[in-house]
């Protein structure tokens, strides 16, 4: 079983495993901090997102390479957006998504759908057919991203479905210590939608 799940790292550098490893473990404490509502959600996940930034780019992974640069990209935005809000104003910044925001998402995932087609087609990378998922996953993850340092609930519904879809994707790229990431990162925005719905909630009441 073990040799089935890592047969593909056998080809990888061994500074280039634990670099990915170095990235998964940073990327689950992000979330788990993100679960929290605390901002060093930020500084920890912009370490796990540039390195993938580079590993992705030796991986020749454009697409990936490119979601993870702009994660790199709002977390610094959503850093700032965060360190504005006072401590004791932190639960109270969670809020529900609007009509406005919802015109926001649409046009973030379509506009990312259609960015990473013309990356991909620019680079010729459909050549396999989960490069066609990969523009799905993208846009759902860039939509979650922004969300997130609006701090809208909804984020964590983003981030779930495009999780379920990683599993699997990862998995069948040849990269299992990410893909089991995702599978972390699905069991920690579970409970973070749970948990920041729970403060939203208390917040609504006490209003």
């Amino acid at each position: 079983m073990i040799d089935f799940l890592f047969e593909p790292y056998k080809a990888y550098p061994i500074y280039q495993i634990l670099l990915e490893l170095f990235a998964v473990i940073a990327g689950i404490v992000s979330v788990w901090f993100a679960k929290k509502n605390n901002i060093l959600v930020y500084p920890i996940g912009l370490i796990s997102t540039i390195i993938y930034v580079f590993l992705l780019y030796k991986w020749d992974l454009i697409g990936d390479m490119i979601i993870n640069f702009y994660y790199s990209i709002v977390s610094i935005i959503g850093w700032m957006m965060w360190s504005n809000v006072k401590k004791n104003e932190i639960g109270k910044a969670i809020s529900l998504a609007q009509k406005n925001d919802y015109i926001i998402f649409i046009f973030f995932f379509i506009f990312t759908i259609v960015l990473i087609m013309v990356i991909y087609i620019i680079f010729d990378k459909f050549n396999t057919w989960y490069s066609y998922i990969d523009t799905l996953t993208s846009g759902l993850f860039f939509v979650a991203m922004w969300a997130m340092a609006k701090r809208k609930l909804e984020h964590w519904i983003f981030w779930i479905v495009g999780n379920i879809i990683s599993i699997p994707l990862y998995f069948i790229k040849g990269y299992t210590l990410t893909s089991i990431q995702y599978l972390f990162f699905l069991i920690l925005a579970i409970n973070g939608y749970l948990s920041w719905k729970k403060i939203y909630n208390k917040n609504l009441l006490m209003s």
